[in-house]
């Protein structure tokens, strides 16, 4: 936040750091897309496997399907709901390894609910971004992340008053600097800036649709370091990322639609 704060008045002016009336709804926004989305996603990966967890992310585009529909009145295709579903057999293939009781008995966990919600949270964070696009991406990310961080400090202040946690010494902050730097730099600062200016470019859904290659990349550096997933395993992942796919396919085949959609949203946020 500090860093982006920083290169906000630095490229458009200390004017920029007003809020203009906005506190309320900036607030909320950034809560979502930074306590919601990290507080969420991490607590979840420590209780998911990453192959799962990266497919339940890849649904980003779906969801903002749908939270666009609810919002505008604008149904989304029959097409979008059938790869909806098919995107979630392919999950439940993942998460069973082909075997559905083991759903029950514990392939699914809170661990995969967290990173649900986290995911939900920032599909809306997006669609915020987009309701704002009278900011400029820095200065909506740099707003956002300034008003979002303290809930992060609550809840961990929460979470050590009550023991859940213990707080983290000096020598151990050390020893984890470079994946600390690595996380505020290139993973919040850099990529969600990026995400918010791609967002002012070519809209909502369509940067969702990068979300795609989550489960790629994932079950690429898993094989990587050793990982070996099962046939069905691999079946539900591909079963995923086809339907994934084809929903980007089929949206780009309509781009005026798609804008359409994500024009009619911005005006009802106004």
């Amino acid at each position: 936040a500090t860093v982006l704060l920083a290169a906000l008045a630095a490229v458009e002016g200390r004017e920029a750091l007003r809020l203009q009336g906005r506190g309320r709804e900036l607030l909320m926004l950034g809560t979502l897309g930074f306590a919601g989305f990290n507080l969420l996603a991490y607590t979840g990966l420590a209780h998911a496997r990453p192959e799962s967890a990266a497919l339940i992310v890849a649904l980003g585009p779906l969801l903002t399907a749908l939270v666009l529909w609810r919002r505008t009145g604008i149904r989304p295709a029959a097409s979008t709901f059938l790869l909806l579903g098919i995107a979630l057999a392919g999950v439940f293939l993942v998460l069973s390894k082909g075997h559905p009781g083991t759903v029950v008995s514990g392939s699914v966990g809170w661990g995969d609910g967290l990173v649900l919600a986290g995911t939900f949270s920032f599909v809306l964070y997006g669609i915020g971004a987009a309701d704002n696009s009278d900011l400029s991406p820095l200065r909506y990310t740099a707003l956002t992340a300034a008003l979002g961080w303290p809930a992060i400090a609550a809840a961990t202040a929460i979470a050590i008053g009550s023991g859940v946690i213990a707080a983290p010494r000096g020598h151990e902050l050390w020893t984890i600097a470079p994946q600390l730097a690595y996380l505020a730099l290139p993973g919040a600062v850099v990529a969600v800036l990026a995400w918010n200016a791609a967002i002012d470019l070519i809209g909502v859904q369509n940067v969702t649709l990068f979300g795609n290659l989550i489960p790629v990349t994932t079950f690429a550096i898993q094989i990587v370091r050793g990982y070996r997933p099962g046939w069905v395993e691999a079946g539900g992942a591909l079963l995923t990322i086809a339907a994934l796919v084809s929903n980007s396919v089929r949206t780009r085949a309509a781009p005026v639609e798609m804008r359409a959609v994500d024009v009619e949203a911005s005006a009802e946020a106004a």
